[in-house]
Parts: structure tokens; sequence; C-alpha cells
């Protein structure tokens, strides 16, 4: 089995923009795809100089990957109140939704969802829960999931940081396909907005 290693952050507008590219590496049943969570943001406020940088990046993700960033969320950068950040509870989030059967390239996009189009508090324990309901899974089982998996985003973090330094890169997303024991790195910025130019690419890395 071909394997395609997903260096990400839950926070990461460029992220949720590559989504596309990732549902098509899932919809490949000859691939394996691993995710490895990275930690940008560990349960920061934002400020306001900052928001008028992220809008900005925003616009461009948008024009070039096609994402679509919703109201809610524009809104909520936009406006006064508290927003705060944070990569590691939505990682846990991501890991502990796999423990529970759910895959964690769903949990993810059902996270960027909440936070990109409808401006939810992802960094809250509460929203987080709502959406794994939302995904099938029983309340009471997933907080005590969640509780039992304090500390585990850190762990998986830090192997996600030692990895990527092992294969020399940097910066999310990053794309690794592994086969043969060999590791090539996706160019995966060429191909945004290109789905069916990067579903060939992808096979005949396979074959």
């Amino acid at each position: 089995m071909v394997k395609v290693h997903y260096f990400f952050d839950p926070m990461c507008g460029w992220c949720y923009g590559a989504t596309a590219l990732l549902d098509a590496i899932a919809a490949n049943s000859d691939l394996k795809l691993e995710l490895h969570p990275g930690g940008m943001i560990a349960n920061q406020s934002i400020e306001k100089a900052f928001r008028n940088h992220i809008l900005t990046s925003d616009a461009r993700i948008a024009s070039i990957t096609g994402a679509q960033f919703g109201k809610g969320y524009i809104q909520r950068v936009k406006s006064n109140e508290s927003m705060i950040l944070d990569s590691y509870i939505t990682a846990r989030a991501i890991i502990t939704a796999e423990q529970l059967g759910i895959a964690p390239l769903n949990m993810l996009k059902t996270i960027q969802h909440a936070h990109y189009v409808e401006g939810k508090q992802v960094n809250r324990a509460e929203a987080i829960e709502e959406l794994a309901v939302e995904l099938g899974l029983d309340k009471n089982h997933w907080q005590r999931a969640m509780l039992a998996n304090q500390g585990a985003e850190q762990t998986k973090i830090v192997q996600s940081r030692l990895l990527m330094q092992k294969l020399q890169v940097t910066g999310y997303p990053t794309l690794i396909l592994e086969k043969h024991e060999k590791q090539i790195k996706l160019p995966h910025t060429t191909y945004y907005g290109k789905p069916d130019a990067w579903r060939q690419l992808i096979d005949d890395y396979i074959q």
C-alpha cells in the first residue's frame, strides 16, 4: 500500500484550501492517508492587527484554491470580539475521532467547516463536542475519550515535527508520498483548482 503523509495544521488556511486535493487522495483505494498535525497556535488570542493579515491571506487562498470562507467566519475575524485559535485541542479531537471510528480527515474537514465557514469557536471543548455528535458519536463517550486523551495531541505534534525534520520538509500543508520506502514530495500547489490533473498525477506515482 502506498502512503501519503499529510502534514497540516487545523488552523492553517492553506490546509483548508487544500481540502479538494485531500478528498481525491482519500477516495483512492490504492492510497493510505496518514495525518500528522502541527501545533502552530496554542490557545492564542488573535490581535486586531493580525486579523487584517488573515483576511488578506484568506482572500488569496480563496482565489487560488477555490475554497469558500463563510460570512460567519469573516464577520468574526472583522469583529471586535475575542478570537482565540487553538491547534492543540483540534488536533486532540482528530486523534479522538479516529479512535472512535471516524476517519481523521472527516473530523478535520468538519472542524475546518465549522471554523472557516460558520465562524464557530472551535477552540472550545463544547463546540468540538457538538461537531462530534453531528458525526454520529455518543456525547458521553466523546467526553470520556477526550479527557483520556488529554496530552495525546502534544505527543503527536512532537512526532510530526520529528518526522518533518527527518524528511527535511517545512510548512503546512505538506504532502509526502511514500512508496517502496522512497519518499516523494507532492507538488500540490501546482494543482489547486485542477482536480483531474491532480488525480492523474497521483495515479502516475502509484503505477
